[in-house]
């Protein structure tokens, strides 16, 4: 028997690291007083943020990830089933909509998958699967969401042992199709073992191993800080009863401990406790880090990794990169007392940072970080054109640094695409006026030396004055 979903997550925000066009040159003014191409350190800077190699991300943290015309990304988790001579395995994928044809039917849209599953045994096929899906979108704007919010999974039931999976996807109305096989490693579930800990975004904890958990799956096990606040992961343990504690820790690089917690799996009358436990994003930073989940007295450890991230168009992968995003954020001096932390420091040092900074300490969510980030990802979008990435470019920088502007003007505007357009910004707080230059009429504004200068200086002084 088995169990298929294919939903299109309307309203998750899912962390896709999205990928930035090659470093564009700085401009300065020369002697006329225009702006001058030159290189500088801000192009190396903007080069350093930019994304990493998103499949071998993935693969290192142990899922599938598929590099080819749909670029999907899958995980398998194990549960426990009726017997220990059978394994519940459930196969979650995901992939953004724009990956798939869709058209017109009646008041939406409507585009067809296949997803295919093979599994063998060495040379021997022991189970194959075509799954023909129908995704549906209310927008013809939807269709071309670039997050990966299209999520199938399946349920199939597998004897303990090492087998080879191929997972495929392909577009039923163009020619795109991707594949990837992996190891397959299938355990025993004897009473009192964990089963796999798996990243949901909702569930309803199962009673029984008879029964399959109802469950919407997080494939990549992402989530977006400032966004995600608490991150579920659904747990539980085979052949008993009785309510059991297990103890929940998550470590980061170097296996220093970010967050530690337990939680009570509960039993609903049937052969299995299970429940879930709820991860702050929070606490945890941003990056890849490891939940491991383990029970008293016993052995038997099941481990996941989540990956933490700022956002769709803000690849942060580790501590180092994310201080670098927060330069706008909080002084220099704060800023460096982070990076000088190693080890179990790095989370005592995170959190007291968290404190210090939150607006509004009464509750769950760092207002400030989340309008930040927020502010970030719109210059992304705003700012595009401007550089290689939006925030780090000059009207990027003014926007996230000291935000909208009071006032905003262009004088003696005849020609939208003539060159050397003049922008003006001002902050009349901090009585700055920036004049921003287009030297080449394509909308790609660069400040003068000095006024960028003048620009840090008064982004310094916000700053210093932050409680």
């Amino acid at each position: 028997m088995s169990v298929q979903r294919s939903v299109l997550a309307h309203s998750l925000l899912l962390g896709v690291l999205a990928s930035a066009s090659a470093c564009a040159s700085r401009q300065q003014v020369g002697s006329d007083g225009r702006p001058a191409p030159v290189s500088g350190p801000r192009a190396e800077e903007a080069l350093a943020l930019t994304p990493v190699n998103v499949s071998e991300l993935y693969r290192g943290m142990g899922l599938i990830a598929a590099r080819g015309a749909i670029p999907f990304v899958g995980r398998v988790a194990f549960l426990p089933d009726r017997t220990s001579d059978s394994t519940l395995v459930m196969v979650s994928l995901s992939f953004s909509p724009r990956m798939v044809a869709f058209a017109r039917e009646g008041e939406q849209y409507a585009g067809n998958y296949t997803v295919r599953l093979e599994a063998r045994d060495g040379p021997n096929l022991v189970r194959q699967l075509e799954a023909k899906e129908t995704v549906r979108v209310a927008t013809f704007r939807e269709t071309s969401r670039t997050d990966e919010s299209v999520i199938w999974q399946q349920y199939i039931r597998m004897a303990p042992g090492t087998y080879t999976l191929n997972v495929g996807v392909r577009d039923e109305g163009s020619p795109r199709s991707s594949a990837e096989e992996v190891s397959l490693v299938v355990p025993r579930f004897d009473p009192g073992r964990l089963a796999s800990p798996v990243p949901v975004y909702e569930v309803i904890p199962r009673s029984s191993q008879d029964s399959l958990p109802r469950l919407l799956a997080r494939p990549r096990a992402t989530v977006t800080f400032g966004v995600d606040s608490l991150v579920p992961v659904y747990l539980e343990v085979s052949g008993t009863r009785t309510a059991t504690r297990v103890r929940t820790e998550v470590t980061g690089e170097g296996g220093a401990r970010l967050w530690l917690d337990s939680t009570v799996l509960l039993g609903r009358g049937g052969d299995l406790v299970s429940g879930t436990v709820l991860v702050p994003a929070a606490n945890i930073g941003v990056g890849v880090v490891t939940l491991q989940v383990s029970q008293a007295d016993q052995p038997d450890t099941a481990r996941t990794k989540l990956l933490v991230t700022l956002g769709d168009d803000l690849p942060v992968t580790g501590f180092e990169e994310m201080i670098r995003y927060l330069r706008f954020f909080a002084p220099d001096y704060k800023l460096e007392r982070l990076s000088k932390t190693t080890g179990s420091e790095r989370a005592q040092a995170w959190n007291e940072f968290l404190k210090s900074t939150d607006p509004v300490p009464g509750t769950s969510e760092h207002e400030g970080l989340s309008a930040y980030f927020a502010r970030l990802r719109l210059a992304n979008q705003r700012f595009r054109d401007d550089g290689p990435v939006g925030w780090l470019s000059d009207r990027g920088m003014a926007f996230v640094g000291l935000g909208d502007p009071d006032n905003i003007f262009e004088p003696q505007v005849s020609d939208l695409t003539q060159r050397n357009r003049q922008q003006v910004w001002e902050y009349r707080q901090w009585r700055l006026q920036l004049v921003f230059f287009d030297q080449t009429g394509l909308g790609r504004w660069r400040l003068s030396p000095s006024a960028s200068v003048e620009l840090a200086a008064t982004i310094r002084r916000r700053l210093a004055e932050m409680p």
